[in-house]
């Protein structure tokens, strides 16, 4: 059976990589408790890793090493199209040769993180009306709902918010590090 070259944005892989690993990620906050032990809170899933390596041979290997890495210095993630595994938004977070320099053969090993597209269409600025009836930007606070895997981190920078002013605003959390799904949080 003939698979389909590996894709990734104006990259298309000559030959498949030789290995591919998908390394699936989750998050957990560890809490102390007394007496030395510890509970462990689940954050939910965070993202995965898409890992691989494998060889450029033969007289353009070099060649095609180099557009590999003009393709890694390029910004922004990008589709990554595997020919069995399914099609991922990603960022081509490394890029490693793997061996010593031989004549007509690059080793290499690669990394690629998975992007959920959170930001995809930016942050969107607030909007209401001022009695003139004008638009202006929103001056009051936001309520946010607490999902599974938040922390007031993530929901800081989800926001464009520092997260001293963030956890000024909500003198109700009294432990930043223990937020739980349903909390309501004020965006300044």
């Amino acid at each position: 059976m003939r698979l389909t070259p590996m894709r990734f944005k104006d990259f298309t892989w000559p030959h498949n990589p030789e290995v591919y690993t998908v390394e699936y990620r989750r998050r957990l906050a560890v809490h102390n408790v007394p007496f030395g032990a510890c509970v462990l809170q689940d954050l939910g899933s965070a993202y995965r890793v898409l890992r691989g390596s494998g060889a450029f041979v033969g007289p353009n290997a070099y060649e095609q090493f180099r557009k590999l890495a003009g393709v890694f210095q390029q910004e922004g993630p990008g589709l990554l199209i595997h020919p069995v595994w399914q099609i991922e938004r990603a960022f081509f977070a490394s890029l490693t040769v793997t061996q010593e320099p031989l004549p007509n053969y690059v080793q290499y090993a690669f990394a690629f993180w998975e992007d959920w597209g959170g930001y995809a269409g930016g942050l969107l600025e607030q909007s209401a009306e001022d009695s003139s009836g004008k638009s202006t930007a929103a001056a009051s606070q936001v309520d946010y709902i607490v999902k599974k895997g938040d922390t007031l981190w993530s929901i800081a920078k989800r926001f464009g918010v520092e997260l001293s002013a963030l956890t000024a605003a909500n003198p109700q959390i009294k432990n930043p590090n223990l937020i739980y799904p349903g909390n309501e949080v004020k965006i300044p």
